[in-house]
């Protein structure tokens, strides 16, 4: 499939992790290919243990990264760039699919920079969150009638980690649109509630949403808001890809903007691409507060890039003032007295 791709040369292959090692070491390949379950060694360890030796883009091609694995979730973390499941194949239309899935991740792995994940990590640790703090949403704005949105695709899964992990509980509720496959949501989802102190979960159909909780989109359908009777709730739609993508930004993004008005505040992070960008536009046009990922801090910047260029973005921030930014524009922050 790959040598079949104008733009992409297979230059080895290694039957293990040390032998993957020595041929890393010689033949300096763009992006890695790496299973799970190998001899020796299994993938995550020593996704790992590269990370800190020969730091390179790498994706997980793996049958143990599929569906209701926390595989995905931890490797995403160790620095892989993106988690492809070994396909089953059935039809030739199905085939041609995930050839292009394949090749557009590989291609994305190409563009990133997974340099920026311990850059990012050290500035955290200067403004690390804590949880003996007060904060308490300017009176103007109204848990139930205001929402952020984000959007992201390569390298988003750490990027959302890091805005989540900084917010307090009691924001407007905040609805997330990943690129990520059906059945990585719900762990990513899982993963990113034990780190937050907001509730996180994967959407639901036609559930309301509530202050204190954030909602990502399900990997198979697009997640999108409704308003009915004076409330809003999250709608997942099982319509055609946008931007050969499901779910979409500029789904989600158009929805917001359609609903809510000025009312919201968008952010769109790292990703390969454009979705989401004409989705910004339409929010930033509707009076909505809207903001982008710089480059410096993208793994690719793809996505932020397009929406810049449209004009779409109030404010272009460094990942790691996105969430302390955020805060300031919804309230204030006190240290509690003890």
């Amino acid at each position: 499939m790959l040598q079949e791709s104008n733009s992409i040369e297979v230059v080895g292959t290694a039957f293990n992790p040390f032998n993957a090692v020595e041929k890393i070491q010689l033949l300096h390949p763009d992006v890695l290919l790496l299973d799970i379950q190998m001899p020796d060694m299994d993938g995550l360890t020593f996704l790992q243990k590269l990370m800190k030796q020969y730091p390179l883009p790498v994706i997980i091609f793996s049958s143990f990264a599929g569906q209701g694995s926390n595989n995905a979730v931890k490797a995403l973390e160790l620095g892989a760039v993106d988690v492809i499941e070994k396909p089953k194949f059935t039809t030739i239309n199905e085939i041609e699919k995930y050839k292009q899935r394949l090749i557009d991740a590989i291609t994305a792995a190409s563009l990133s920079n997974i340099a920026q994940k311990q850059k990012i990590d050290k500035k955290l640790e200067l403004s690390k969150k804590t949880n003996n703090t007060i904060f308490t949403l300017y009176p103007h704005i109204d848990p139930k009638n205001f929402i952020i949105a984000i959007g992201a695709s390569t390298g988003g899964t750490e990027a959302i980690r890091v805005v989540l992990e900084n917010l307090p509980p009691n924001l407007p509720p905040i609805v997330i649109t990943q690129h990520m496959p059906v059945g990585f949501t719900k762990s990513f989802a899982n993963r990113l509630d034990s780190l937050a102190r907001l509730i996180v979960k994967e959407a639901e159909n036609n559930e309301p949403l509530r202050q204190g909780f954030a909602y990502i989109a399900r990997g198979d359908r697009h997640l999108a808001i409704m308003k009915k009777a004076g409330r809003f709730y999250a709608r997942l739609l099982d319509t055609p890809p946008v931007n050969r993508h499901k779910p979409s930004v500029d789904v989600l993004f158009s929805s917001v903007a359609d609903n809510y008005g000025k009312n919201a505040i968008g952010i769109i992070l790292t990703g390969m691409g454009g979705d989401g960008a004409q989705g910004l536009k339409k929010m930033h046009e509707k009076g909505a507060y809207t903001i982008a990922q710089n480059e410096d801090t993208c793994v690719v910047f793809g996505m932020p890039r397009v929406a810049i260029e449209l004009g779409a973005a109030d404010q272009i921030l460094p990942l790691y003032d996105i969430p302390f930014h955020l805060k300031t524009k919804l309230g204030t922050e006190k240290q509690m007295r003890i």
